[in-house]
C-alpha cells in the first residue's frame, strides 16, 4: 500500500508523519532513514518525542517540490 497515489493526495497528509512514512515519500527504506537521522543528515527538520521521531509534512513536501497549501487569513 502506498502512502499517497498522486500529488493531489498530498493535501490529505497529516501535519506530521512518522519516519517510516516520510522515508517512503522520499523513496528510501526505513533503515537508511533511521541511519540518516542518527548521523544528522536527514534533509528536513524532525521532532523527537522520547524515542518517537516525527517529520513535519510541510518541509518534506517543499523538499519534494510539491505544492504546500497554506491557510488563508480571513479578512477582518
Amino acid at each position: 500500500m502506498t502512502l499517497v497515489a498522486s500529488l493531489s493526495d498530498f493535501a490529505h497528509l497529516p501535519p506530521t508523519l512518522d519516519l517510516v512514512d516520510a522515508a517512503r515519500l522520499l523513496g528510501i527504506g526505513r533503515t537508511l532513514a533511521y541511519e540518516m537521522v542518527r548521523e544528522e543528515t536527514w534533509p528536513t527538520p524532525i521532532i523527537r518525542a522520547g524515542r518517537k521521531i516525527r517529520v513535519p509534512t510541510a518541509p518534506l513536501l517543499q523538499l519534494l517540490g510539491a505544492p504546500v497549501s497554506r491557510p488563508t487569513s480571513s479578512p477582518q
